[in-house]
């Protein structure tokens, strides 16, 4: 059972750390520099952690690193899941159970994903208000467990509102520019086609990407409260010049992550 599992990974994590994380962060693509601002206290490889996932996607360092910023005691992911990669939702989204296990209440994520909006463009931030999930799955599918959240969560404001304004607030004294729009899931593993770009342009997505959703559904069933910003590192099909490249996405986002780090950075001392 995933509760046995979590019991389990939990137990090993508590055996090494010596205080409770309240903040989760979740590190996408090209996003991981914020540890270098972190006061880290241990630094656990996926591979050491019972029943956690491995990844071996580039730009995903894959470590569990605790430590601080400011006064918050962080759990931070060094590299995520995909459904793309063949993992199931449940193993996705192992990580944001186990957070709630370890007492994180609020996860902020983040990821390197493609503009829709034609008001977008490269190394553009963007506060996610709300998401789209156009995969057929989802990670609560199957048998619930109501010692971990409710068979039918709300979804009405699945990115925290408090927090975006509160992210808005640095945003602005740090006079760092941002946008703000609906980030739409999509499976992957291929960039999409003009024809998909346009149909879901006419959704109301104002960006698309592989991740960032599942982990954002469990967060809200399990009553965490999300923050999620990504990083526009292109144009999506059809509104470019040039064919996509997973490294041209990790370049990008390596270049606006100082911004995102900065931002991130003031929002956690000022939590």
């Amino acid at each position: 059972m995933l509760l046995d599992k979590l019991t389990e990974s939990k137990q090993y994590i508590e055996s090494i750390i010596d205080t409770k994380p309240t903040i989760g962060i979740i590190l996408g693509s090209g996003l991981g520099s914020l540890v270098d601002r972190v006061t880290i206290q241990h630094t656990i490889s996926y591979n050491d952690i019972p029943h956690f996932p491995k990844s071996s996607l580039e730009g995903h360092a894959g470590n569990l690193v605790f430590g601080t910023i400011g006064n918050q005691n962080l759990m931070i992911m060094q590299g995520r899941f995909h459904y793309y990669e063949g993992f199931h939702m449940k193993e996705v989204t192992y990580p944001v159970y186990l957070m709630k296990q370890l007492g994180v209440e609020s996860m902020i994520v983040t990821n390197a994903c493609g503009g829709i909006n034609p008001e977008f463009k490269p190394g553009d931030l963007m506060i996610i208000e709300d998401f789209i999930n156009s995969v057929s799955n989802n990670p609560l599918i199957g048998a619930n467990d109501d010692r971990l959240g409710p068979r039918f969560p709300d979804m009405s404001d699945p990115f925290n509102t408090k927090l975006r304004n509160k992210a808005k607030d640095i945003a602005h004294s740090l006079k760092i520019d941002y946008k703000e729009g609906v980030y739409t899931f999509f499976q992957g593993p291929y960039y999409e086609t003009r024809a998909e770009i346009r149909m879901y342009g006419k959704m109301g997505s104002d960006a698309i990407g592989m991740s960032t959703v599942p982990e954002t559904i469990v967060a809200n069933y399990l009553g965490m409260k999300v923050l999620g910003i990504s990083c526009i590192t292109n144009m999506a099909t059809g509104l470019r010049d040039g064919k996509h490249s997973h490294a041209e996405v990790v370049e990008i986002a390596n270049q606006a992550s100082v911004k995102l780090c900065d931002w991130v950075e003031e929002l956690l001392i000022k939590w």
